[in-house]
């Protein structure tokens, strides 16, 4: 087993994904809970958002302006496909629902490739420029800025939209929604709205998570259209796709977990599973517990 020592740098990086797993997360239940839909063209967004910024922060413009056009093209184009399919989407089954996103998705991902091709047969792995005066040390670990604003992030923004939903009129009515949204609409609550706001705010989630993962790892389209989905995916179904603060300490788990096997080499190839098996684990727990519950009210 490797030292302690050897342990320590991957718990930076761990929290850091596992902020950006989280604030990826809530993003998922939020729209699921509102819409009904899974969006799992989450990644290819917030990866076609990247590239976009890279480009122009390659064309000598400042980094701001990359960052803030990437979180507006991905709200704009989640916006535009929920008004467009979301009507057409909301009467229909789950599985029809998620294979609709999933065909955004490969569209976002096929288009990535095409503007930015692959070199030697190898994903384009670029990553955006850091300042080494940002690194500072907390007791024997080194972080550097991005890393610790992507574990703030995730901190901010679960604790905002659990605010959110339990305090404003429109948290109110998406929670309402998420409940029966026949009923919801006979109320007088306006649906189209609702759902547009959803939409509009797993987009611009999608567009930080993009742009902070790029600036954490690397600019390679693979990671950010996959990794983050299957990621932040298996902590929402941890959550059951409800629950914003069993989402936000999954995706914790998980980013920490895949990370802390790195030093580990007999294992670290298997790292990649890290999301499927914590998931698979905790619904297999949660179901038994169900499952005693329920027996026990029964006897």
């Amino acid at each position: 087993m490797p030292s302690w020592a050897e342990f320590q740098p991957y718990i930076v990086t761990g929290l850091a994904l596992g902020g950006l797993y989280a604030l990826s997360g809530v993003g998922l239940v939020v729209l699921y809970r509102a819409t009904g839909v899974l969006n799992l063209a989450f990644g290819a967004v917030g990866a076609m958002g990247a590239f976009i910024a890279y480009s122009i922060i390659q064309a000598g413009n400042p980094g701001w302006l990359g960052w803030i056009t990437c979180i507006a093209f991905c709200g704009v184009v989640t916006l535009g496909y929920g008004m467009v399919f979301g009507p057409v989407l909301a009467g229909r089954g789950p599985l029809v629902q998620s294979v609709s996103t999933l065909g955004l998705a490969l569209v976002l991902f096929g288009a990535i490739d095409l503007a930015w091709p692959t070199t030697a047969g190898q994903s384009p792995t670029i990553s955006f420029p850091t300042d080494s005066s940002t690194i500072f040390t907390v007791g024997q670990l080194s972080v550097s800025w991005t890393q610790l604003i992507a574990l703030l992030l995730g901190i901010v923004i679960t604790a905002g939209t659990g605010a959110f939903l339990r305090f404003s009129k429109l948290g109110t009515a998406m929670r309402a929604m998420a409940n029966d949204r026949e009923i919801t609409a006979t109320l007088g609550v306006p649906v189209r709205r609702v759902e547009a706001a959803a939409w509009l705010g797993c987009g611009l989630l999608a567009g930080i998570a993009g742009i902070m993962l790029a600036d954490i790892s690397a600019l390679d389209d693979t990671t950010l259209v996959f990794t983050v989905v299957i990621s932040s995916l298996a902590a929402a179904l941890i959550g059951r796709l409800r629950s914003i603060t069993v989402t936000f300490v999954a995706a914790l788990v998980i980013g920490l977990v895949h990370d802390l096997i790195t030093p580990i080499t007999q294992i670290d190839n298997y790292q990649d599973m890290t999301p499927f098996v914590l998931a698979a684990i905790a619904l297999l727990v949660m179901s038994r517990t169900q499952v005693m519950t329920r027996s026990r009210e029964e006897g």
